[in-house]
């Protein structure tokens, strides 16, 4: 098991964009849930000019990259993010992350009601088989129900895609991962804010997740 404080690079964090209700945004995902409520944004980062930061410093990268959404940690025991400048309650989220590079001890998945850098929850996986969901609030981060990330045998480890959902809904927080469901906790201290992805380091520098097909559903 593991578990660490995120050490977060503020210099990457743009303000968000003007907060909207509903907003879709580049082409359909190739495989949008059949059983779910309506999408309300979606995106597969053709379109450069949908909404997400970009920023590009030695430290680090989040940007468009030619169809993909790049995630790039230059730093140990860092976490970057981005967000597409939304405001959603109740939100199920969707989206293929592929490792590509750095150490398989990472961490990178979705972020839901985020309202600054100092307050929002994160739903994620790393590349040697753990998971956890947890939250950011006053600027303190820790895991929720848990003490330490636990592994789960349905995570693809190594340099391999995985599709990730992330369901908050209520005071329930639920992850999957490749159509499995891992789990849900409680939490009420945050009820709304904007969704995004997140992507982080450990002892080694060098993480590089690249994120397609984003979707954000009504539950």
């Amino acid at each position: 098991m593991k578990y660490r404080f995120i050490i977060l690079i503020t210099t990457l964090l743009l303000s968000s964009l003007a907060c909207q209700t509903i907003v879709q945004s580049g082409d359909q995902a190739d495989n949008p849930p059949s059983d779910l409520g309506e999408v309300l944004f979606q995106d597969d980062f053709s379109n450069t000019s949908s909404g997400w930061d970009r920023v590009n410093l030695d430290e680090g990268v989040t940007d468009y990259d030619n169809g993909i959404y790049r995630m790039y940690v230059n730093e140990t025991d860092t976490d970057v993010w981005a967000n597409p400048g939304l405001n959603f309650t109740d939100v199920h989220m969707e989206v293929d992350a592929t490792k590509v590079g750095g150490d398989d001890n990472n961490d990178f998945g979705l972020i839901c009601r985020y309202m600054d850098t100092d307050n929002f929850y994160f739903l994620i996986i790393s590349s040697d088989g753990y998971y956890g969901v947890g939250k950011v609030t006053n600027g303190e981060q820790q895991l929720i129900g848990i003490e330490s990330m636990p592994p789960s045998d349905e995570i693809n480890q190594g340099n391999a895609k995985n599709h990730l959902r992330g369901d908050c809904v209520g005071n329930t927080l639920s992850l999957y991962v490749n159509g499995v469901f891992l789990a849900s906790y409680e939490d009420s201290d945050l009820s709304s804010g904007d969704v995004g992805m997140i992507a982080g380091s450990f002892e080694q520098p060098g993480t590089e997740i690249h994120f397609d097909n984003f979707m954000v559903l009504k539950p």
